[in-house]
């Protein structure tokens, strides 16, 4: 059972890490991590950005209640 949540853990984190970088459009690897001298916008999600983003917080609320569940199930206390 440990062996099963460990594996969905490590295929949910590569899909977060794919879908995050597919986020971050034309953004070059200065930009996504930080750099940068472009001022940041704010606007309406839409589209596939929307859904983009809503997989990423579905992804994120699984991996934590799979680590929760992880943790409790299997702490050696």
């Amino acid at each position: 059972m440990q062996t099963v949540l460990n594996v969905i853990q490590i295929l949910i984190s590569i899909a977060l890490i794919i879908i995050i970088m597919m986020q971050s459009k034309g953004a070059g690897l200065g930009r996504m991590f930080g750099g940068g001298d472009a001022p940041t916008i704010t606007k309406t999600r839409r589209g596939l950005e929307k859904t983009l983003f809503n997989i990423t917080v579905g992804l994120s609320i699984g991996f934590l209640g799979i680590s929760i569940v992880s943790v409790l199930l299997f702490s050696g206390a």
